[in-house]
């Protein structure tokens, strides 16, 4: 059987042509090894597409294209049409469909496709580094970070990790408690990428006998205590001046106004 050969031409890396016209030929068994593919990936201007098109005419090449900008699909069709090389094209047909369906004109930005995965993928990974590196369990995690908060008990430094971590930030945060001393990796970070969480007294010690309360515990716990709050806040301001870095008070804060303000000062 006479080897066939296949261009697979596109204006990004390729991958999304190579696998459909793979699945297609793996319909055809007995022909499976008499199959070659050559990719043509980043194709970006109408002189490719043509030295492509006469080079698989001299080799007798099928052409399966996925190239997202339409002066670039018809220039393919036209040049393969006039060098009588057998073509498909993939996604312009399903491009037009969505185009009148949505009512609304495609980007035509090639790539798109592994921005996405890349992007998800990224969030993915700081999400699973924030439970990882969450409430001081390995204090390795504190070099490996893009953020580390810090804060006494209660100053919503894990559900603003989550969140930030839904913006693809690695955030590791650290529990501050006068009886134990804070790990050492802490005070080697840089102090721009390290946030201190301070919270007033008064509403501190409201979320706190909340907290007991759902617990089935006695609100009225040394953990509730205002001598217990002030003890621990004056611990976390030495730690904090130890280490140089800014403080945000969260007292009347929802924590999407927090991580806004975190990303703010780290754009800056």
């Amino acid at each position: 059987m006479e080897k066939i050969l296949v261009y697979v031409v596109s204006d990004s890396v390729g991958e999304t042509g190579e696998l459909v016209a793979k699945a297609a030929v793996s319909q055809f068994r007995p022909g499976l090894q008499s199959v070659a593919f050559q990719r043509f990936p980043h194709v970006e201007s109408a002189e490719q597409l043509v030295e492509i098109v006469q080079l698989a005419a001299s080799q007798e090449a099928l052409i399966v294209y996925t190239l997202v900008q339409e002066n670039m699909r018809n220039t393919m069709k036209e040049q393969c049409v006039k060098a009588n090389v057998a073509h498909i094209d993939l996604i312009g047909p399903l491009m037009d469909i969505l185009a009148d369906s949505l009512q609304i004109e495609p980007i035509e930005e090639p790539g798109l496709v592994r921005k996405l995965d890349d992007d998800y993928f990224k969030k993915i990974e700081a999400i699973e580094f924030a439970v990882k590196y969450d409430d001081g369990r390995d204090p390795r995690g504190l070099l490996k970070a893009d953020i580390v908060l810090v804060g006494v008990s209660r100053t919503s430094k894990t559900p603003l990790s989550q969140f930030l971590a839904h913006k693809r930030f690695k955030v590791a945060n650290v529990p501050l408690v006068p009886e134990v001393e804070p790990p050492e990796e802490l005070f080697l970070v840089p102090p721009e990428k390290c946030f201190g969480l301070v919270i007033s007294p008064e509403k501190l010690n409201g979320i706190r006998k909340e907290r007991l309360i759902a617990l089935g515990l006695n609100d009225g716990a040394s953990y509730a205590k205002f001598e217990r709050i002030d003890e621990e806040i004056a611990h976390f301001k030495r730690v904090i001046d130890r280490i140089g870095c800014p403080v945000i008070d969260v007292t009347n804060k929802a924590v999407e106004e927090t991580a806004n303000d975190i990303m703010h000062r780290l754009q800056k």
